[in-house]
């Protein structure tokens, strides 16, 4: 295969991916993060570990939805410009004809039961999922053996669980910590 074929063929494998996982997770961006990490670093290895946690990191403190900005980051990564835009259109179709669908039928679905038993149960496995791509992420932090990393990650929980510090502020020291580290491992590199 040429390498034109090849590049077409990851933007067509990227757009139907990103439309099949954004057509198919529930809950928020933490789960659709989930299923990327599987698809783009367990399974096509497009994307290592350190950089899926890197660039959730990223889409969950930029604004706006953690899915699409998680879809622009992992686009660019494996394909510039036209992986981003790629990235972007497959995760934003599912949710905007599903969307444009509900709405029309809202009335039933705002007063149906069934449907609000159904979303219910949905909850379940949504914390599930959660929970597990946070202790995966979690767990990498920890193999990292940085013991300042590691105080952070707790030290955010417990900020947010126990405190109810707001996530902003959370992420903003995380950010002013991250820059003073970088800044005090170049100028420790520069002296040896």
């Amino acid at each position: 295969m040429d390498a034109s074929k090849r590049q077409k063929h990851k933007l067509l494998t990227l757009f139907f991916t990103m439309m099949y996982i954004s057509a198919f997770t529930f809950g928020g961006g933490f789960v659709i993060i989930t299923f990327m990490k599987r698809k783009f670093v367990d399974e096509l290895h497009w994307i290592d570990e350190t950089e899926m946690l890197d660039m959730t990191a990223l889409a969950q403190s930029s604004p706006g939805a953690i899915a699409v900005n998680a879809a622009i980051l992992v686009g660019w990564k494996i394909h510039g410009f036209p992986g981003m835009i790629v990235a972007v259109l497959g995760t934003i179709i599912p949710p905007m004809a599903i969307l444009s669908v509900i709405s029309l039928f809202y009335q039933l679905f705002a007063t149906n039961q069934y449907v609000a038993l159904v979303l219910k149960g949905m909850q379940s496995g949504v914390a599930a999922v959660i929970l597990d791509v946070s202790l995966s992420l979690g767990i990498n932090v920890v193999k990292n053996k940085r013991w300042i990393h590691i105080a952070l990650m707790a030290a955010s929980f417990i900020a947010t669980f126990f405190f109810k510090v707001n996530v902003m502020w959370i992420i903003l020291a995380a950010a002013v910590i991250g820059i003073i580290l970088c800044i005090l491992e170049r100028k420790e590199r520069k002296t040896i």
